[in-house]
């Protein structure tokens, strides 16, 4: 929806939620951020589920989640047992429905890497309640991310490569992009027959095992191979 240069609001919009783009001045619109649940076949079992290549299902955070460059991020209220997850973030240069499979690169504007913040307490009271999980996942600041890549290689960055996140300099998780049960090309396909994807829209991938909690004064560090680093610190809320 376009806003009329001369429509009136009652107070004024809100900004538009950006992200810088690697090596240039120009910046990325966020319009949507969609994430995949349980796309590493060894974080489903870690998490107590089946491993076997189900459909994939997702859930959304706001696209004011996403922050960049924060060297700090106070730990968010209501929980006790809030988790780091290490993602692929797939950043959409041109939106489509029902989009082939094998188109489905042609799509990809570039690529990040993200921690996606989850209060875990909360989702698993979510989980046995059967209830949505926006509170678990959709937080202020629950979606640190490293500048959009734009993508060299026709999307192809995003099958392959180390996949890590530290904690005080101690590996938690190290995986490989290779290791998602679902693929850049199929999740972008599948995602594409609930809803019409458009350009600025962000999915986060899923992650692969080692998750676990943080702790106020932790210091994160996550990187993947050839995409971004992101790195910020837990701080106690204001």
């Amino acid at each position: 929806m376009l806003i009329d240069p001369i429509m009136t609001f009652a107070f004024d919009p809100p900004a538009v939620a950006t992200m810088p783009i690697a090596d240039e001045d120009t910046r990325f619109p966020i319009r949507r951020v969609f994430c995949v649940g349980r796309n590493y076949a060894d974080h489903v079992v870690e998490m107590g589920g089946d491993p076997d290549r189900e459909e994939p299902f997702f859930f959304c955070k706001p696209a004011d989640a996403v922050s960049h460059g924060r060297d700090d991020i106070p730990y968010p209220s209501r929980t006790m047992d809030l988790h780091h997850e290490m993602e692929l973030v797939i950043a959409i240069g041109t939106g489509g429905t029902n989009i082939k499979e094998s188109d489905a690169l042609t799509h990809v504007f570039g690529f990040a890497a993200g921690v996606d913040l989850t209060r875990r307490d909360l989702q698993a009271e979510a989980k046995k309640r059967g209830r949505p999980w926006d509170m678990a996942k959709g937080f202020d600041l629950s979606a640190p991310m490293s500048a959009i890549r734009r993508s060299k290689a026709g999307g192809k960055e995003g099958d392959a490569g180390f996949i890590r996140l530290a904690v005080n300099g101690e590996t938690r998780q190290d995986g490989d992009l290779g290791q998602q049960v679902w693929k850049v090309s199929e999740i972008i396909a599948n995602l594409s027959t609930y809803v019409e994807l458009k350009a600025g829209d962000l999915i986060m991938t899923g992650t692969p095992a080692g998750v676990g909690p943080l702790a106020i004064g932790d210091v994160v560090s996550g990187e993947i191979e050839g995409i971004g680093s992101v790195r910020f610190t837990m701080t106690q809320r204001p």
